[in-house]
């Protein structure tokens, strides 16, 4: 019998000096392996660093990384998951300011907007179009990825460890 196994990226975008190890820490816990991470000064938060893993390993990996790391001030990470067999993929952004977000994706990484979801923003909107394009934009994340992105493009060229799930 063959066990189910996906793949993904954990980005931490900006952590302080301080809490590095402690990330370190909870990434192993997850993983079930020690794990030292190449941290990089984050040159869109000067005195923050950030560091990337690749890691293979159950479906459910991805929500079990978002929630180790979940909640640490200062802390701004994704992480991404593939579909594997039967199981959709998903992305979980964090920043201090807003939280966590989730996301379920398809196979090319679009976050897939359930048909509730979207009677949601109609409904509650009751006809103002702003409100429904209010609903949409939280549904996709969009506040999550303007605070997010000048980390994404402070990070481009930086190098990237594969981490591959024991037990």
């Amino acid at each position: 019998m063959s066990v189910a196994i996906t793949r993904g990226v954990l980005f931490v975008h900006s952590a302080p000096t301080a809490l590095c190890p402690h990330v370190e820490w909870a990434i192993g816990s997850v993983v079930d392996k020690r794990t030292d991470l190449e941290w990089t000064a984050q040159p869109a938060a000067p005195g923050m660093f950030r560091s990337e893993l690749s890691w293979t390993g159950a479906p459910g990996t991805g929500a079990q990384l978002a929630s180790a790391l979940r909640g640490w001030a200062h802390l701004r990470y994704e992480v991404t998951e593939e579909p594997s067999q039967g199981v959709d993929g998903g992305r979980w952004s964090h920043t201090p300011e807003l939280g966590i977000f989730h996301a379920v994706t398809d196979v090319h990484g679009n976050i897939m907007v359930t048909e509730d979801r979207i009677r949601y923003a109609y409904e509650s909107a009751a006809g103002d179009p702003a409100a429904v394009y209010h609903e949409l934009s939280l549904a996709l994340g969009e506040a999550w990825d303007e605070e997010l992105e000048p980390f994404r493009h402070a990070a481009e060229g930086a190098p990237v460890r594969w981490l591959h799930q024991v037990g």
